[in-house]
């Protein structure tokens, strides 16, 4: 279990079209929101569906994977881990973030 400590995996469904950028030191990263769902009944009996976003961060070759394959509506499943940071944004205002960053991507035959 000691390998489980910091680990998620999750289905979902792609929102935009991936931001690809190539840094100066030759490394590609990835970016891209991806919606997962969960269904369920309310008191009265009634199917709701809650919505969450997550922000994700691909690296290197998972990054050109989805530079090729991945678009806006793509089904995916993603492995990673969570990680937090913070920044100011352009009026000073401390930001906090949390990513997930890929090791493991899956592309599914969902395509929106």
């Amino acid at each position: 279990m000691s390998t489980l400590k910091n680990k998620v995996q999750f289905i979902g469904n792609v929102g935009q079209d991936p931001i690809i950028t190539n840094l100066d030191s030759g490394k590609k990263v990835a970016r891209l929101s991806v919606a997962t769902n969960e269904n369920y009944k309310n008191s009265k009996g009634e199917k709701q569906t809650d919505t969450n976003w997550h922000t994700i961060v691909a690296w290197g070759k998972t990054a050109e994977i989805i530079e090729n394959y991945v678009t806006k509506g793509k089904e995916i499943a993603i492995e990673g881990k969570l990680t937090s940071r913070s920044y100011e944004d352009k009026e000073g205002v401390k930001r906090y973030v949390t990513e997930v960053v890929v090791s493991e991507i899956l592309l599914l035959g969902n395509n929106g």
